[in-house]
């Protein structure tokens, strides 16, 4: 999944959400981006409740890379506009 965090998820999608990660957890990986960090999750998952059982179940046996970049897309507009500005 790319860009978690860039959406709000309602209670259906966040459900949704679970249902997945909770049927992949035994059988196969998932990679997750997000440019948001755990903390502020409960933007994205409105009920704050579920946040904490998605977030309890993507740590769980994870290898988390924190890679302390900023968005390459973000960084590259940059470029392009400080060098026309």
């Amino acid at each position: 999944m790319d860009e978690l965090g860039y959406m709000k998820l309602d209670e259906r999608g966040a459900n949704l959400l679970f249902q997945v990660l909770t049927e992949r957890e035994e059988s196969a990986s998932v990679a997750i981006a997000s440019n948001e960090t755990f903390a502020t999750w409960t933007n994205t998952f409105t009920e704050p409740r579920l946040c904490a059982v998605i977030v309890d179940r993507l740590t769980f046996n994870a290898a988390i890379i924190d890679t302390g970049t900023r968005s390459y897309r973000l960084i590259q507009a940059e470029n392009q506009f400080s060098v026309h500005g």
